[in-house]
């Protein structure tokens, strides 16, 4: 009787921090992980306390910068410092912070919800309850994505805050305006030049934008009207600007997108446009694509990207659909080490990150476009702590939500124990 109860109290242990681990799982979802910033002269702690800031979540990349209230300074409206470190990166040719992890910002819903189901297939003791479980998870996972990504407007099945980095990531519209850059260019051009770096002159980087379809002063974007007859002459920042004035909210920033979108294809040949249907792949790849060309209209470059990242979004989305049903089984009714896989995935939560966000990184450092106003040879940004690019100093610290991960790999490393500690028990005495 004495071992039926230690056995039991060991499972409602289990069961209790695999509920801490899920609980954690749901807020990390809408926390910060991850937090960088640029720091320079030009931008003093007067204005910019915390440099320009930027904030990476599991579902996009958000502004980090607060609202500065002072008695010389009083802003009415706070900065957007993502649009102001994706102008700064330009500069050198790096592309927005938009065009990384696409994928993965897209199906973090249901990758976090994967992981979910294999803590909760991991505290149940019973093998077939376990396997039930979870495979009635895996279907509502799996509707719940199909509906996403490939119904018509399944986009609105996606967290609001994703929706909204999505049209951050659209940044103001200032390029396709065409609105002068050269001020902050004559502020870099200095500094990057004390640095040995290469650069061209103002006047070329206009001629240079000009000639790449990125400064858009004479030509017209066309945008197909809700009935879908006729154009209208609406730039992207207009676009912006009109919804500004109807409010925020998720309905308002998928009306957002689905301008752009018909803006985009109005711009392109009859026989090569796409209807709007806002299934979450479509957005996926249509924005990808936008942001990729958002400063370099390069399709060289660009097109073979926007390639890789379809089939690596198709091979995530039948991951999903294939693996967890196979993990489950053998998970359940298979060689053991698939069982403790269940725990031991989740806890390696943060290390994926890490390597996830290390990997982006370098791509981001090595794949700049030489369309860039300067050239600086591929490097390596600063993962953890202070680094330097020309005269910029880069912060790079985990937020409270990568520590809410480290909270998530100690939980289930300590329930994998216990679960180790009880099933050994009960070999020895079934010897």
């Amino acid at each position: 009787m004495t071992q039926v109860a230690a056995r039991g109290k060991q499972n409602v242990i289990v069961a209790i921090l695999g509920a801490i681990a899920i609980a954690l799982m749901v807020a990390i979802y809408f926390l910060p992980v991850w937090w960088v910033s640029l720091t320079a002269p030009q931008y003093p702690k007067t204005a910019f306390p915390e440099g320009i800031r930027i904030h990476f979540h599991m579902n996009g990349v958000f502004n980090g910068c607060p609202r500065v209230q002072k008695k010389e300074i009083e802003e009415e409206v706070v900065l957007d410092c993502v649009h102001e470190m994706d102008a700064i990166n330009h500069f050198v040719g790096m592309y927005p912070t938009g065009a990384g992890g696409v994928v993965e910002k897209a199906f973090s819903p249901f990758l976090l919800f994967f992981l979910a189901l294999l803590v909760l297939g991991f505290i149940i003791p019973q093998p077939k309850l376990r396997f039930a479980v979870t495979m009635v998870g895996w279907a509502i996972m799996v509707g719940w994505m199909y509906m996403t990504m490939m119904t018509p407007g399944g986009i609105r099945y996606q967290p609001a805050s994703y929706i909204k980095s999505l049209v951050t990531a659209l940044g103001e519209g200032k390029e396709e305006a065409g609105e002068e850059l050269s001020p902050i260019i004559a502020k870099l051009e200095e500094e990057l030049k004390k640095s040995g770096s290469s650069f061209v002159k103002a006047e070329e980087v206009r001629s240079k934008l000009e000639e790449t379809g990125q400064k858009q002063l004479s030509e017209i974007i066309g945008q197909l009207n809700r009935g879908g007859e006729g154009m209208q002459t609406k730039s992207l920042k207009q676009i912006l600007e009109e919804a500004k004035q109807k409010g925020e909210g998720k309905e308002v920033n998928i009306e957002i997108l689905r301008q752009a979108f018909l803006t985009d294809q109005a711009r392109k040949p009859p026989e090569k446009r796409q209807k709007w249907t806002g299934s979450g792949m479509q957005v996926l790849l249509w924005h990808y694509e936008k942001t990729l060309g958002r400063w370099f209209n390069d399709p060289k470059r660009n097109v073979p990207l926007v390639k890789t990242m379809t089939t690596a979004a198709w091979a995530v989305f039948w991951g999903l659909i294939i693996i967890p049903p196979i993990l489950f089984f053998l998970g359940s009714f298979g060689p053991r080490i698939f069982y403790w896989l269940m725990g031991i995935v989740p806890a390696l939560l943060p290390v994926a990150f890490v390597v996830e966000y290390s990997a982006w990184l370098y791509w981001f450092g090595h794949n700049m476009s030489p369309m860039g106003a300067f050239t600086l040879k591929p490097f390596m940004p600063t993962v953890f702590g202070q680094g330097k690019v020309a005269q910029f100093t880069t912060h790079s610290y985990p937020h409270i939500g990568f520590f809410l991960m480290l909270a998530v790999a100690v939980v289930m490393i300590l329930a994998v124990l216990i679960r180790r500690k009880q099933l050994k028990e009960q070999e020895q005495q079934a010897a």
